[in-house]
């Protein structure tokens, strides 16, 4: 087999450990499927010993891959899940199903740029740390040094996500995870396919653009730990306290947001509903997220989100009266999210299947879908693309 010679013992012995690692097998498990001593495994491996043929289809078949995906010269492997599972002590399925997504993403996002030749641009600032001082002062100084260092000003972050992806060149995937799923966003680096932020589609954009600014955080503060943000998490550990202070000072910087309610406030006499309401829409934000954080800078009393709570809350139908038809303008993202593939990874997908660098098969299997919703996707395109074409033979 080409592809076996045309990748190092080494390479596929690192690939090899990879699936293992990720399927969550044992060496001694593994060994055993290929008839060989857990010594002899581990030269596998760590290429010491080169596989043979009839070894990685046993291999590959126990882990759930398929050995052209081992073998394939363009294919990522990365360890994203077994990190992520040494990061935590105990896991619920929900979680390891949202690593998985995340690590299949990002496989096929990397694979289908390299086979394209795209360069994704990184825009990264040097890792700061977050060892020394107060972690929640350290945030919010760090959010003000990156907003300086983006140019983004003291105002409101028009686009969060634009600045992620494209300011920054981070990898960003908003995705639909399973309903009883408790995470919100994750979060992790690898110096081969970089920084990578999963977010979980189903939250509304408010909650959405928090966690972002929260994931921003880990990437500017501790970018080589893997992360996991679930719901309503009780113990907030150092890097946790920092990513909450910066995620808030990144979106709602201390000094503007200050500045913006009390402009508000000059008008309405009182903290009301609708100051709370203009005043979060204008800076991205939950209405709960907005009386927090005007809280905790000392704008409102302590309390003042409970005391909304109990008389009537501050809800969507209030949100919508005042803000009116922008009140349901388009979550571009959760769009995107609804799709089975999304609209970049189509148009690389179509584009590898149209060059022949991809088979229709080989693309199935790296997007995780059936070959029937492959040849969906790109019929799709190409009627697109021969309707631009037809466009193209009118007469000027």
């Amino acid at each position: 087999m080409t592809a076996l010679n045309e990748l190092s013992a080494q390479e596929i012995g690192r690939r090899l450990r990879i699936a293992r690692e990720n399927a969550n097998v044992r060496q001694d498990d593994a060994a055993q499927f290929i008839g060989v001593s857990r010594p002899t495994l581990v030269s596998i491996e760590k290429g010491a010993r080169r596989v043979r043929i009839q070894e990685i289809q046993t291999l590959a078949r126990h882990y759930g891959v398929s050995v052209n995906a081992l073998l394939r010269r363009e294919a990522v492997h990365t360890d994203l899940v077994p990190r992520f599972r040494k990061l935590r002590e105990t896991e619920d399925e929900h979680t390891l199903e949202a690593i998985r997504l995340f690590n299949d993403l990002i496989k096929a996002d990397v694979e289908l740029e390299n086979i394209l030749g795209i360069q994704r641009r990184r825009n990264y600032p040097p890792e700061r740390g977050i060892n020394e001082g107060d972690a929640v002062s350290l945030g919010e100084a760090h959010a003000k040094d990156l907003r300086d260092w983006l140019g983004l000003g003291s105002g409101p972050i028009a686009d969060i996500f634009s600045v992620i992806e494209h300011s920054l060149g981070i990898r960003l995937y908003q995705r639909r995870l399973s309903s009883r799923s408790r995470v919100a966003g994750l979060f992790t680096y690898d110096d081969n396919v970089g920084a990578c932020i999963l977010l979980n589609a189903n939250h509304p954009l408010p909650r959405r653009i928090q966690t972002a600014s929260h994931e921003i955080g880990h990437f500017y503060g501790t970018r080589q730990i893997p992360e996991v943000l679930e719901d309503d998490e009780k113990f907030l550990s150092r890097d946790e306290r920092y990513a909450n202070a910066f995620g808030r000072a990144l979106v709602t910087p201390g000094e503007s947001f200050s500045e913006s309610f009390r402009q508000l406030k000059e008008i309405t006499g009182k903290t009301t509903r609708r100051l709370v309401i203009l005043l979060a829409d204008q800076y991205g934000i939950s209405r709960q997220a907005c009386v927090l954080r005007l809280e905790e800078l000392g704008l409102v009393k302590r309390g003042t989100w409970s005391w909304f709570e109990s008389n009537g809350g501050i809800t969507d139908d209030h949100a919508r009266e005042v803000l009116g038809s922008a009140f349901d303008r388009r979550d571009a993202g959760k769009a995107d999210a609804d799709r089975l593939v999304s609209h970049r990874m189509s148009l690389m997908a179509h584009a590898a299947w149209k060059r022949e660098l991809m088979s229709e098969g080989q693309l199935a299997e790296l997007l995780k879908i059936g070959r029937v919703q492959l040849r969906e996707i790109v019929d799709q395109i190409e009627l697109e693309e021969k309707e631009t074409d037809d466009l193209l033979k009118l007469p000027e």
